[in-house]
């Protein structure tokens, strides 16, 4: 379950994660990121972590010794990663709860505090400061009445948000619907053309996030038609582009056909800012 928990208030303390598990705030005894990804515990894990309050980076889970807590091998995007990662694609909000023993000014004096709802900005997988890949998932407070404008009908240079559990990115669809159809729904990196049973499937990517921090146009001139798997690698940053569209990171090419023109400087935003080759 995401969002708010009926009943439990930001600030609320909880004695241990046995009372966390069982009013659903955070379902998992042991583990530091619950149930699908909806709620994350810090609690000195991990020396990467850092909270400045409605800023957090949290560093995802695996890679430690049991025994010295030391980090001694890379992390992967696996299980409670690939949770967080998901949501990060999907816009849910994270509720985040601080133990005693996370090393903060934001943390309880003891036990557990749940310290309300918290929306993931970006992900990135660097070098830890233990020398192995970790995964760092960048999150930030969701304000109370926090909302946004409805969405215009055609694309902007803003997207505009509405108001659910927490706001979100409001993407027109008809952007990347018309791209996905232009190219009858086949991968311009792959050329592979997926087909479900209710239809050919493919996923429009944009080329310079629409979201924060990035703040890029929902435009077809910013839009791919990519299948999942590539956008997956485009979107964290796997692969990239160059402006005569060439691939980096992969052998290739993007297929551009007549009457889509691709913003240039969207491409090189993507080189310089996601781009982790």
């Amino acid at each position: 379950m995401f969002g708010e928990i009926e009943g439990v208030t930001e600030g609320q303390i909880f004695e241990s994660r046995r009372e966390l598990h069982d009013t659903n705030v955070h379902n998992g005894l042991m583990r530091g990121i619950g149930k699908q990804g909806a709620s994350i515990v810090l609690s000195g894990g991990y020396v990467d972590d850092e909270d400045v309050g409605d800023e957090i980076i949290y560093t995802g889970e695996g890679g430690r010794d049991p025994n010295t807590g030391l980090q001694v091998r890379d992390q992967t995007l696996t299980k409670g990663n690939l949770f967080l990662e998901n949501n990060y694609r999907l816009g849910n909000p994270i509720r985040v709860i601080r133990g005693s023993q996370h090393n903060s000014p934001y943390s309880p004096a003891s036990g557990y505090k749940y310290s309300g709802l918290y929306r993931i900005e970006s992900v990135s997988s660097p070098t830890g400061a233990h020398g192995f890949l970790i995964y760092r998932f960048k999150l930030n407070k969701i304000s109370k009445g926090e909302s946004f404008s409805q969405p215009a009908p055609q694309g902007q240079q803003q997207p505009s948000r509405h108001q659910v559990f927490t706001s979100r990115v409001v993407r027109n669809s008809a952007i990347g619907n018309h791209v996905k159809e232009m190219y009858d729904y086949t991968c311009q990196v792959s050329g592979i053309r997926l087909e479900a049973p209710n239809g050919p499937y493919a996923e429009a990517c944009h080329i310079k996030p629409v979201g924060k921090p990035h703040n890029g146009p929902d435009e077809i001139s910013n839009v791919l038609c990519l299948s999942p798997n590539i956008h997956v690698l485009f979107d964290l940053g796997a692969i990239s582009i160059n402006d005569d569209l060439t691939l980096i990171g992969q052998e290739g090419s993007v297929n551009i056909i007549d009457g889509h023109e691709i913003d240039r400087g969207a491409l090189r935003y993507h080189r310089e800012n996601i781009f982790r080759g």
